[in-house]
């Protein structure tokens, strides 16, 4: 096992490049050929495994770093919506990666994660194999749209005089997606990659329409989230062992926060999940806010959080918001007790004015509940009114959610810890180029203002309390 940690991260925002680009079409590149140039590293014998590239590494371009490994249109691509200077998570995880070892990419939400993969996913593959050669698991339909996006761009036919070429192509097998389409076109020609939910991904594996004896790139993104779900857990464990082996494959795994990480790495390899010299690229991820989040907080008893959430709604105006909720708990559910999101989405149509035009979205949603709420927020169809909306969401179900004119966050019930705040906070601001101020505010009792200090100090931001 290594274990690399690095003490900068460079945040770079790929939500601007991605709203463009159609998942529903396969884009399609030829496979180039050319000579590779090596990359010159040095490793440590200890067990703290160092990279260190011939050049300063503040001046090491994303083409340099790619050379030799990566197709020269893929290069050109990235380049072109301005990925130049790669994150730290890139300058670090890619050497490994294109070495063929297996990674562990640790790093925050925003941090280049996705590309690090997508790149030595395209390194690798060949398109004029006729085969299922790279597998992309994400836990959400909405992320999976989201990667697919980026990978079709990234692979998008080079130039006219090369469209000869047999193509590259990526399939979105998603919940909710037209499975019986899928079955068609894995039997006719199978895609080179596949973005996929584990739900939909293991009916496929299960009927033996799909087959993954060819996979040489499996990533699983947003582990974290995917291990912790009772419903995913067992589907995933079976796709990393049963379906295919850590020896016939590269196995990456990506994810912002990895609770007891050395622990996971051990089970990785002790499970199989990955091979032996797996490396944990771990990029601190104690880093600033961008800033132009404005943090905030009131203080209550719980019997005044829907009057306080309502006074805050009233005095803000905000364009487009979104409440977090917490889980309904196990044992709520087995009392037939509602759900505290739709008693909170209650509460708000019953209140006059502006927020009687609220959506939910929610972990237990079906795939056309989701997709209706989705489509309407983003057509400017909900939230009353001047193409605004008003979202109420838990944690699991926000996973993945790129909705850019989010401009108020709520923290209705405080996170469970400092990388749910994060992955909060990271839902507002995501406009492109836009310097916007946008604010993240917390309803908390007195008992859980020090949880909220906590997060402060982790994350390092300051919180300004309001007075009602």
């Amino acid at each position: 096992m290594a274990y690399f940690s690095a003490t900068q991260l460079q945040t770079l925002s790929w939500t601007s490049w991605t709203s463009w680009i159609n998942p529903n079409v396969a884009y399609r590149t030829p496979k180039l050929l050319f000579y590779p140039k090596p990359l010159r590293a040095s490793f440590s014998s200890s067990n703290v495994e160092t990279t260190t590239l011939t050049k300063d590494s503040s001046t090491t371009t994303l083409r340099e770093l790619c050379y030799g490994h990566v197709q020269e249109h893929v290069i050109r691509r990235a380049e072109e919506v301005g990925y130049v200077i790669p994150t730290e998570v890139q300058l670090q995880a890619l050497p490994f990666l294109f070495s063929g070892r297996d990674c562990v990419l640790h790093a925050q939400t925003g941090s280049g994660k996705t590309l690090a993969y997508l790149l030595q996913v395209l390194s690798v593959v060949d398109s004029q194999r006729s085969a299922v050669q790279a597998l992309i698991v994400v836990p959400t339909r909405e992320l999976g749209m989201q990667v697919t996006k980026v990978t079709r761009m990234l692979a998008a036919n080079p130039s006219e005089h090369e469209s000869g070429l047999k193509s590259c192509t990526v399939m979105a097998l998603l919940d909710g997606g037209m499975l019986k389409r899928h079955k068609s076109w894995l039997k006719a020609e199978p895609p080179t990659i596949v973005v996929a939910t584990i739900g939909s991904l293991c009916q496929m594996l299960e009927k033996h329409i799909l087959k993954l004896d060819t996979c040489q790139v499996l990533v699983v993104d947003e582990v974290d989230f995917m291990f912790n779900s009772s419903k995913e857990v067992s589907s995933l464990k079976r796709l990393l062992t049963s379906y295919s082996s850590s020896k016939n494959r590269q196995t990456i795994f990506a994810s912002a926060s990895i609770p007891q990480h050395r622990r996971f790495l051990y089970d990785c390899m002790q499970q199989k999940w990955t091979r032996a010299d797996v490396v944990h690229v771990h990029v601190n991820s104690v880093e600033p806010m961008p800033s132009c989040l404005h943090h905030r907080f009131v203080v209550c008893n719980r019997m005044e959080k829907n009057p306080m959430l309502l006074s805050l709604l009233q005095t803000d105006s905000p364009g487009s918001a979104i409440i977090f909720v917490s889980e309904q708990s196990g044992k709520s559910k087995k009392a037939g007790s509602a759900p505290p999101t739709t008693l909170l989405v209650d509460f708000l149509k019953s209140s006059r004015g502006r927020f009687s035009d609220v959506s939910l979205l929610e972990e237990d949603m079906n795939f056309n509940q989701r997709a209706a709420s989705l489509s309407e927020l983003r057509g400017g169809g909900g939230g009353g009114g001047g193409g605004g909306y008003l979202l109420v969401a838990t944690d699991i179900a926000a996973r993945g959610v790129d909705l850019p004119e989010t401009t108020h966050i709520y923290n209705f019930d405080i996170p469970k810890d400092a990388v749910n705040y994060l992955h909060r906070a990271g839902r507002t601001g995501r406009k492109p180029f836009s310097d916007k101020k946008c604010f993240v505010t917390s309803i908390i009792t007195v008992e859980e203002r020090f949880v909220l200090q906590r997060f402060e100090n982790e994350l390092m931001f300051c919180c300004e309390q309001l007075f009602f």
